[in-house]
This record gives C-alpha cells, sequence and structure tokens, in this order.
C-alpha cells in the first residue's frame, strides 16, 4: 500500500530564511519513489486528489531490459487519461475533473524474464505562494524579492540533481550489464582456445608418431 506523505506549512512570520524556504518546499504534496517491478508483474498506485488540481506524472526506468515500461492513468470513473507502451521516460500533467481516487499503473507484463527498476514522481497541486501576501498590489521588498529568487533556484537545482541520480544509475547499470557480458565472452573465449590448442596439439603429435610396419617375406 503507498502512503503518500504531505507536511503542511506552518507560519512563516519572522522565520529564519532557511526555515522558510524548507517550509515552502514541503507544502505541495509530491510523492517520488523508486520499486522494483519484476518480469510479468503490475504495480498500481492510488492517490485522492480533489477536482481542479493540477498534477503531473512523471518516470523513467532506471534498470532492466530494454529500459522500458507500460504505464496507464485512470480517473475514478475508471476513464483512461494517460497509456502508453514500452516507454523508458515520460511526463503527464492533467487537471483533476472530479474528486476521487486516481489510479496509475507501471506493467512488466510483455517481459518473461526481466525485472525492471521504475522510478515515478507525482506532483499533486501546485507551490503556495512563498509569502501570504505575496499577491498583494504593492511590490515586494528586496529581502522578499531574494527569498522568492532563492527559492526559485533551489527547486531547479533539486529537479537537476534527481535527473542526474537517475542518470548516473541508469549509466551504471548499463556498465555493470556490459562489464558481465566482458567477462563471460572472455571466459568463453578462453576455454575456446584452451580446446583448440589442445586439439591442436594432440594433431600435430599424431603427424610424428611411430607407425609399425609389417613386412612379409614370400617364399621363392
Amino acid at each position: 500500500m503507498l502512503l503518500w506523505g504531505s507536511r503542511a506549512a506552518g507560519p512563516r512570520a519572522r522565520l529564519p530564511l532557511l526555515f522558510l524556504l524548507a517550509l515552502a518546499a514541503c507544502a505541495a504534496r509530491a510523492s517520488e519513489i523508486t520499486f522494483e517491478l519484476p518480469d510479468n508483474a503490475k504495480q498500481c498506485f492510488y492517490e485522492e486528489i480533489a477536482q481542479g488540481t493540477k498534477c503531473t506524472l512523471e518516470f523513467q526506468v532506471i534498470t532492466g531490459g530494454h529500459y522500458d515500461v507500460d504505464c496507464r492513468l485512470e480517473d475514478p470513473d475508471g476513464i483512461v487519461l494517460y497509456k502508453e507502451m514500452k516507454k523508458q521516460y515520460d511526463s503527464f500533467t492533467f487537471t483533476a475533473s472530479r474528486n476521487g481516487t486516481y489510479k496509475f499503473c507501471f506493467s512488466n507484463e510483455f517481459s518473461t524474464f526481466t525485472h525492471k527498476t521504475v522510478y515515478f514522481d507525482f506532483q499533486v497541486g501546485e507551490d503556495p505562494p512563498l509569502f501570504p501576501s505575496e499577491n498583494r498590489v504593492t511590490a515586494l521588498t528586496q529581502m522578499e524579492s531574494a527569498c522568492v529568487s532563492i527559492h526559485e533556484a533551489l527547486k531547479s537545482v533539486i529537479d537537476y540533481q534527481t535527473h542526474f541520480r537517475l542518470r548516473e544509475a541508469q549509466g551504471r547499470s548499463r556498465a555493470e550489464d556490459l562489464n558481465t557480458r566482458v567477462a563471460y565472452w572472455s571466459i568463453g573465449e578462453a576455454i575456446i582456445l584452451l580446446v583448440v590448442s589442445v586439439g591442436q596439439v594432440f594433431l600435430l603429435k599424431s603427424f610424428f608418431s611411430d607407425k609399425r610396419t609389417t613386412t612379409t617375406r614370400v617364399g621363392s
């Protein structure tokens, strides 16, 4: 069972800058999960979403096979909002048309022996204003403008770090798989060379081995 973590931001007045930014970052409800998807298996997740809420589903296959998976997203009525077959990565944004439980599934049923490692990020809702009075008519102060700029920059840094970590994990998996194949191929070549060498030794030995000849005298 998937538990979606969410924390509400408390009062932000007179808080230190770093604590203020931390509270703002935790205000939006989001889930980032990496899980194993066995072969011939299907894994589904559920989320309660209010009508009019903007959501974004982003996923990427990190390891396994051809790095592809089937993805399907349904609304509370079972209507398919998104469906892709054998995708390595993708992103889909939608706005909830009604209240209820939305379901999205990842399927590896087309694979007979290869399990996958899948990462997904499910964002529910948009980030609230950094300051309660950010939408006021008057302009922001220099300190408030600096806080907003730093907050946006930190969000971009987090996104870049996540993508680079996924890319590094995928590259490491491919390198390990290639290393395993090279090792097996090297062992196979060594065995073949050994067999061929032994065969050649016995073949050459047969050429120079003495053969006994039998002489028969014919009486006169």
